[in-house]
C-alpha cells in the first residue's frame, strides 16, 4: 500500500478528538472516502467515529458494530450519500464478505469507516486514508494519518488548513495590540 502523505496530530483529550472530527466533517471529499482506523482496544476508534458521525449530523444512537459487523447511517451533511461503520474485529471468514454484500457497499459511493481492517486483509480495497491511534503515557492519543489516494491527499490538505484556522484564536479587532 503506497503512502502518498502523512500527518501527525495529538489529541490530549476527547474534546480534541471531537474538534478533529468536526474539522474532517467539513472536507467535501469525505462524502466518498474509505477510512481505515487502526489502534489497540480502547485507543478511541469508535469514539472518533461517533464524533465524526455527529459532526455529519447523525442523530440518535450510534452503535458499535462489533457484533453486526456494519452499521449504516444517512448523515444529513453527506448530501444523500450513506456512511457505513464497519468493525471487523470478529470477522473471520472471507466468504462473509460476499455473503453480506460488503463488496457492493465498498463499490458504491459514500463514506466507509473501518475498524480492525487487518482482520479483513485481502478483501478490503485500499483505503483513501489510514488513521492510526496510539495511547501515550498520559492517555493522550497520538494520531498518524496516511493518505493512500489523491482524494486522501486532498482531504489531508483541507484538514490541515481547517485545523490551523482553529489553532490560533482570532484576535479581537476592538482590542489594541500589546
Amino acid at each position: 500500500m503506497t503512502i502518498l502523505e502523512t500527518q501527525h496530530h495529538l489529541w490530549p483529550d476527547e474534546e480534541a478528538c471531537a474538534h478533529f472530527a468536526q474539522a474532517l466533517a467539513q472536507c467535501p471529499q469525505l462524502q466518498n472516502l474509505s477510512i481505515e482506523l487502526h489502534g489497540e482496544l480502547g485507543a478511541g476508534k469508535t469514539t472518533f467515529v461517533r464524533h465524526l458521525l455527529r459532526a455529519l449530523g447523525v442523530q440518535g444512537r450510534i452503535k458499535s458494530p462489533s457484533y453486526a459487523v456494519v452499521e449504516p447511517y444517512q448523515p444529513p451533511l453527506l448530501q444523500g450519500l450513506s456512511a457505513h461503520h464497519f468493525d471487523f474485529y470478529r470477522f473471520s471468514d472471507p466468504r462473509e464478505w460476499e455473503d453480506a454484500g460488503f463488496r457492493d457497499i465498498f463499490a458504491a459511493p459514500g463514506l466507509k469507516l473501518c475498524e480492525w481492517p487487518q482482520k479483513a486483509a485481502g478483501v478490503l480495497p485500499t483505503p483513501d486514508l489510514k488513521l492510526v491511534l496510539t495511547l501515550d503515557l498520559n492517555d493522550a492519543r497520538l494520531v498518524r494519518l496516511q493518505a493512500h489516494s489523491a482524494q486522501g491527499q486532498q482531504v489531508l490538505a483541507q484538514l490541515e488548513a481547517l485545523l490551523s484556522r482553529y489553532a490560533t484564536p482570532p484576535s479581537d479587532p476592538q482590542e489594541p495590540p500589546l
